[in-house]
């Protein structure tokens, strides 16, 4: 049955904790996998939790370690001494270890480096740290089964069997030349059908995807999900296999790459948590409220211009609402396609074909809309020429929004500005300036003020 976190469980594990009943904690939680561990450290305070990382074994305490939210990890590592911190690093991949490495300070790292016993490990960890934090090299782990075309099958096997004891999941079996270098995969179908003397260059796949040490974390995610792989090989400039990325690392990729552009999109310029210090939230909100009160100042401007029209048909101030909400909504879905096309390398053929499309679909929305309009003028008894006129600025302003929704995500990729800030309060923003300004000046035109 699944783990499910009560308030009764928590409060007795709190009670444990308290009263520092170490062996009772292990019996109670001794089966648990490692992700209900972490769903129960993330509930505790920080030096409960850290109390029940040191009393639980560390192959259990590294996976639930990775499973936490990076703020409250690095709370627990806080309290950890570097010999504390190594031991549980010694049970992660590489991946991981240089994941967890990457939130301590160098002098910290220092230390734990000096206390991890597996000097493998600690070259492995070292490497992957000198990678930029966005490129395969960094995401990759070095964990993998590596095979050469030489051996035979049996020899194989033998070899295999040694190598997948330091391999937590068995992905892929990658066959290399007398270089090292990265030549082909192997079907473990091939290899148990295959005579043991039979050599592995003549059973091996030579078709193999991969991606080099400096492959950036984006081209990695399209890759794989585009060729549907569960891990993808890593060879360094010359060719050479140095690593492997699982899909489990590429999903916790997407998932912080959305939960950035979420916020991003949102009008919120860091990363930030709900618990995060006012500061640092105000930080992050305040530059896009002030665009968005300096639009707010110019759509105001816009209308100061317009005070005539205002005097005259009074009506139309009443509309202006209406006109800026549906611009901002049109421009924000638009912008929203594109910059998820992007993302998932779906936006395909020339600029114009997209432009053709883009006026074609503000032209369908628009018309269906501005009829509705005119059907309510017509209810509410309202001037027939000024539900025209605000139907016909209805349909520009949808036209313009959707075309400013469209290409700005589209331009700022090209110059390789994260799209993701096109949406949201930008659009918004921009939108309803130019909403304003054509509703009024199309206003002007018809009603001849």
């Amino acid at each position: 049955m699944q783990f499910q976190l009560t308030n009764e469980f928590l409060e007795q594990v709190e009670q444990l904790i308290a009263n520092k009943d170490g062996s009772a904690l292990r019996e109670l939680l001794h089966e648990f996998h490692f992700a209900d561990i972490a769903e129960i450290l993330e509930e505790l305070n920080s030096d409960e939790a850290t109390y029940l990382i040191k009393l639980l074994a560390s192959d259990i305490t590294s996976e639930a370690l990775i499973e936490l939210d990076e703020d409250i990890r690095e709370k627990i590592l806080d309290r950890l001494s570097p010999k504390e911190i190594a031991a549980e690093l010694e049970e992660m991949d590489t991946d991981d270890a240089v994941d967890v490495m990457g939130e301590l300070d160098e002098d910290v790292q220092k230390q734990v480096i000096g206390e991890i016993e597996d000097s493998e490990h600690v070259a492995d960890i070292v490497e992957l740290l000198k990678y930029d934090e966005d490129t395969a090299g960094a995401l990759m782990a070095k964990e993998l089964v590596r095979v050469k075309e030489t051996w035979t099958v049996a020899g194989c096997v033998r070899e295999m069997r040694r190598q997948a004891k330091n391999v937590t999941r068995v992905h892929s079996i990658y066959v290399i030349n007398k270089e090292g270098k990265l030549t082909g995969r192997l079907s473990l179908k091939d290899l148990l059908t295959a005579g043991d003397k039979a050599h592995i260059s003549d059973v091996f796949i030579p078709k193999v995807d991969y991606v080099t040490v400096h492959t950036e974390n984006e081209e990695v995610a399209r890759i794989m999900q585009k060729y549907d792989l569960e891990a993808i090989p890593v060879v360094d400039e010359n060719g050479v296999l140095v690593g492997r990325i699982t899909i489990d690392d590429i999903v916790d990729f997407i998932k912080e790459e959305a939960e950035r552009d979420y916020q991003m999109a949102a009008g919120i310029s860091e990363d930030v948590e709900a618990d995060d210090s006012i500061l640092k939230i105000t930080r992050a909100r305040l530059p896009w409220l002030i665009l968005g009160l300096f639009g707010g100042l110019g759509s105001v401007y816009i209308m100061q211009g317009f005070e005539e029209a205002l005097e005259k048909f009074p009506i139309l101030f009443f509309f202006t609402p209406l006109i800026a909400a549906m611009a901002g909504n049109v421009g924000v879905q638009s912008s929203a396609i594109i910059v998820q096309g992007l993302a998932n390398d779906n936006v395909k053929g020339s600029l114009f074909n997209r432009l053709v499309k883009e006026v074609g679909l503000a032209l369908i929305n628009g018309t269906a809309l501005g009829i509705l309009v005119i059907l309510f003028g017509f209810v509410v008894s309202q001037d027939n020429l000024v539900s025209i006129t605000i139907a016909i600025s209805m349909l520009s302003v949808i036209i313009v929004a959707a075309l400013i929704g469209t290409f700005v995500p589209i331009i700022l990729d090209k110059r390789g500005i994260d799209p993701a800030i096109a949406t949201g309060p930008f659009i918004t923003t921009s939108n309803d300036i130019f909403g304003i300004f054509l509703f009024f000046y199309i206003s002007k035109i018809i009603l001849g003020f």
